[in-house]
């Protein structure tokens, strides 16, 4: 199996880097004018798409997933391209990754308490995108998703790989306990 070790960063890299919400209505229309790829990008099955958890939320906010029994949380979809659980070292999140630039995925941890997944998807054909293009409508340049972090995290040693080109990999250690 092929691996990439993706460079997790620890700090608050770029405050308001989501500055515009993606609403329903502007993401309805936007996936009326999609294509396959777009539509495996924000699909129902992907981490990244505001419907994942069958109400919309904006995925630029960050979601409380460690909250929710995965097969609770998913138990409607068929073969989900997302996937978490737990250890009792770590928590594991697994996601399938839509037609994207590999080398754009980023994972940050913003202060101990947030995680964040985001990067580029493929424009065959067109420019890359613009040095402001966060400001504007990201989600026509790039998929983020945010998610709170539980309290038990040992935050700084998280790690993410990409497996095979396809799936992301992310390991989120647990606080050792001392037993005294």
């Amino acid at each position: 199996m092929a691996s990439m070790r993706l460079e997790v960063v620890f700090e608050d890299h770029t405050p308001h880097k989501w500055r515009v919400p993606l609403k329903e209505d502007v993401f309805g229309a936007f996936m009326a004018k999609g294509g396959p790829v777009m539509h495996k990008v924000f699909g129902n099955k992907s981490l990244f798409g505001p419907l994942l958890f069958k109400k919309f939320f904006d995925p630029s906010d960050a979601f409380p997933l460690w909250e929710f029994e995965p097969g609770v949380l998913l138990s409607d979809l068929q073969n989900p391209c997302v996937d978490w659980f737990q250890t009792e070292a770590c928590y594991v999140l697994k996601t399938e990754l839509p037609d994207i630039e590999k080398s754009s995925i980023r994972v940050y941890v913003e202060n101990g308490k947030v995680m964040e997944i985001s990067g580029l998807w493929n424009h065959k054909g067109e420019s890359r995108a613009s040095p402001d293009w966060q400001s504007g409508k990201w989600w026509e340049r790039g998929f983020v998703r945010r998610l709170e972090l539980p309290e038990n995290v040992d935050w700084k040693k998280t790690e993410a790989h990409v497996n095979n080109d396809t799936i992301l990999d992310i390991r989120l250690p647990k606080l050792q306990q001392n037993v005294t």
